[in-house]
């Protein structure tokens, strides 16, 4: 589990494939020595097992394993060597939640629609994949990339937009998106189960509970 928060912008350095899985190095001089073979990573949003360590004479390494399935449903399959990516530990107990519970679980790829840029500011405008607009509650949260983010008040089915302040823009790869590119989503695990739960059957009523079996009786209630 992860709060959205990136630690820092590692590189992949190298691209591999063994047996159908994926195999990726990534350069992670802040992350990489406090990883341990079968650790958590997150990688763009996306929640890979370290697979083993090392370095090379410009620092340290940590390579990770993606699954046919994690290929399908994120922007892995388009890395290349030097792709800059977001890095963030998995979560401790004890930990502060700075961003929203994000699990690395990636819902589906978006496409940018647009990155306007506002003073020092931003706002960026993504198309969801269809389905995903279920989850997405104004003001309720959202991860691109891995990048925790709140969703403007505004939204439909065909895009949403999130707004980026400086410390976003300076600290993430954001900024340097452009339409047509495509981001990880992973809507808030909260607004997902509340999508799930069964609509109400209907304003509950005193004829409605008389009609589930319950009778008044004369010492009280019953």
């Amino acid at each position: 589990m992860f709060t959205g928060l990136v630690r820092e912008i590692g590189t992949v350095t190298a691209v591999g494939a063994r047996g159908g899985v994926a195999v990726l190095t990534l350069r992670a001089p802040a992350c990489a020595p406090e990883l341990a073979v079968g650790d958590s990573l997150a990688v763009d949003g996306i929640c890979l097992t370290v697979t083993s360590g090392g370095a090379d004479g410009r620092g340290p390494l940590v390579t990770v394993e993606a699954v046919a399935e994690t290929r399908r449903t994120t922007t892995l399959d388009a890395w290349r060597p030097g792709r800059r990516v977001h890095l963030e530990l998995a979560l401790r107990a004890g930990d502060r939640l700075g961003g929203h519970l994000v699990l690395g679980h990636v819902d589906g790829v978006g496409r940018v629609l647009r990155l306007a840029r506002a003073g020092d500011a931003a706002r960026l405008t993504v198309r969801p994949p269809p389905g995903f607009a279920r989850w997405l509650l104004p003001k309720g949260s959202i991860a691109i990339d891995g990048v925790s983010l709140t969703l403007d008040a505004a939204q439909d089915a065909a895009a949403f937009t999130v707004s980026l302040i400086p410390q976003t823009l300076g600290s993430t790869r954001l900024g340097d998106l452009a339409p047509g590119d495509g981001v990880n989503l992973e809507a808030d695990v909260l607004a997902k189960g509340a999508a799930a739960q069964p609509a109400a059957p209907g304003r509950l009523t005193f004829e409605r509970i008389l009609a589930s079996g319950f009778r008044r009786s004369r010492g009280g209630q019953r």
